[in-house]
């Protein structure tokens, strides 16, 4: 399956006005927040994103992007929501914990390419810090228990097995553990303090994986950029395929400021700038240089 046919659904993006559902703490700084917006819950997909605006102010003026970490559904089982996490980082973040049900938010999206059709054999998610928000959408796909897009993407095949592997400064940060106690779903933990789990990198969990008996044919990974970079390497070393969803800062998310590019091999002693809002967020790690 070539590259241009594994992200061949995405749809066109909407501006639209939204409200707020709800909100909830899931970790230290971190929250979830769910908006109404069935106009992009029934066409996004997994590892796209959108920008969120508050209305009616003007600092900051852009709006900021956020992953999504899964549709609601209505009693039907129609996408009438989206849920995304967020950290609090800066002015907008700091202002979003105080909003409440019925606030008006402006959106843009759906944006970027998404994840690929992750094939069949093991499926391992690599994620660090709020790096595992694009994974609960993600991981629901591969394993079958839920389909996204409009029309719905089917993936020709599903992974054999399907693993995430979080890693957190400590316990305190940990967040959604229980939304991804998925039926099929292997979840590994790592903290840097030991508070739970594995005591160390999130990089050691995958090395361990990729020297088991049953090592990932597909990576998938998002976090920080320093963390990325070790997937990419132990990765490219084991001659694995791995896909980077990055965390850029973004201004305008439609590919117009330049402010989000990323340098992209393009041959073996060429590169070039691809901006992550568009050709992004999700590369092949082996294009990008870090």
């Amino acid at each position: 399956m070539t590259e241009s046919t594994q992200f061949s659904h995405c749809a066109t993006p909407r501006y639209l006005t939204a409200r707020v559902i709800e909100q909830e703490r899931m970790a230290q700084d971190t929250y979830r927040l769910r908006i109404d917006c069935p106009e992009v819950a029934q066409v996004i997909l997994p590892g796209q994103f959108f920008m969120i605006r508050e209305p009616d102010v003007n600092d900051p003026l852009l709006g900021r992007p956020f992953a999504l970490y899964d549709t609601c559904l209505d009693d039907k089982g129609t996408p009438t929501g989206l849920d995304f996490g967020y950290v609090v980082v800066g002015k907008l973040t700091s202002r979003m914990t105080h909003w409440q049900p019925g606030d008006r938010v402006e959106i843009w999206g759906p944006l970027g390419n998404g994840f690929p059709h992750p094939g069949s054999g093991s499926l391992v998610m690599v994620a660090g810090g709020i790096g595992q928000t694009p994974f609960l959408a993600t991981a629901r796909e591969a394993l079958g228990l839920r389909r996204y897009g409009q029309p719905e993407r089917i993936l020709p095949v599903l992974p054999d097995n399907v693993s995430l592997l979080y890693g957190a400064r400590s316990k305190a940060y940990l967040a959604g553990l229980d939304d991804f106690q998925l039926d099929g779903l292997d979840v590994e933990v790592a903290t840097d303090d030991g508070s739970y789990g594995h005591q160390g990198f999130v990089t050691e969990l995958l090395q361990q994986r990729i020297e088991s008996d049953s090592p990932p044919s597909t990576i998938f990974s998002c976090g920080p950029e320093p963390m990325m970079e070790a997937v990419s390497k132990i990765a490219s070393q084991a001659g694995i395929t791995c896909w980077l969803s990055l965390e850029t800062p973004m201004a305008c998310g439609f590919g117009a400021c330049f402010s989000c590019v990323a340098k992209v091999r393009i041959s073996d002693d060429e590169w070039d700038y691809r901006r992550t809002c568009v050709e992004g967020p999700v590369f092949n790690a082996e294009s990008l240089i870090f």
